[in-house]
């Protein structure tokens, strides 16, 4: 049994909340029929359902992600015959829309988007602040002050620090490359 004790940087715990979150709620897919469907659909078809078609760079906006990780979704729809993509006004412009397939199923998403927010509506009643509230302020926050300004100014808050004590650069870990095991860029 190891007794390595596990990593607690930001980046870390919301990638393993995600990875809990999206397992458990993959667990009901297969109750309802959605044999090959993943989490990281939704946010792509609840967009086409609101907007109608759209093109991949739409859909990135609406789902506050990069284009790559849009397109990439799309891929996988398209893959599973839910979304098909014809040429938008130009020629490097796609536009994504349901197909028939991705339409037949809505009733069956709009049942597992309710489950979702009911579950998380009982997780927020355990919360001392709705998670929703807390992601809300947590993007206004970034948005106001991005989270690469916060991190150089730690690193050259550490590094003065490390210059005053007489330490090498990185010498007392501020700066220096992260411990290995740990993820780069998101420990505090």
């Amino acid at each position: 049994m190891s007794t390595q004790r596990p990593l607690t940087g930001i980046g870390t715990r919301l990638r393993h909340l995600l990875d809990l979150l999206e397992a458990d709620l993959a667990t009901v897919y297969p109750r309802l029929g959605l044999a090959d469907y993943r989490p990281r659909y939704t946010p792509v078809i609840r967009a086409l359902v609101a907007h109608g078609p759209s093109t991949i760079g739409e859909l990135a906006r609406a789902m506050r992600v990069t284009h790559s990780a849009a397109s990439q979704t799309v891929a996988q729809l398209g893959r599973r015959g839910l979304v098909e993509l014809s040429v938008g006004r130009d020629a490097r412009q796609r536009v994504v829309r349901l197909t028939p397939e991705g339409e037949r199923l809505l009733p069956v998403l709009e049942t597992e988007w309710a489950v979702a927010e009911a579950a998380a509506a009982d997780l927020d009643a355990e919360l001392s602040v709705p998670l929703a509230t807390l992601l809300g302020e947590l993007e206004r926050a970034l948005e106001r002050r991005p989270f690469r300004e916060r991190v150089a100014e730690a690193a050259e808050a550490v590094t003065a620090a490390e210059r005053a004590a007489g330490q090498p650069f990185g010498a007392g870990g501020g700066a220096a490359a992260p411990a290995a095991g740990h993820d780069e860029g998101h420990e505090h």
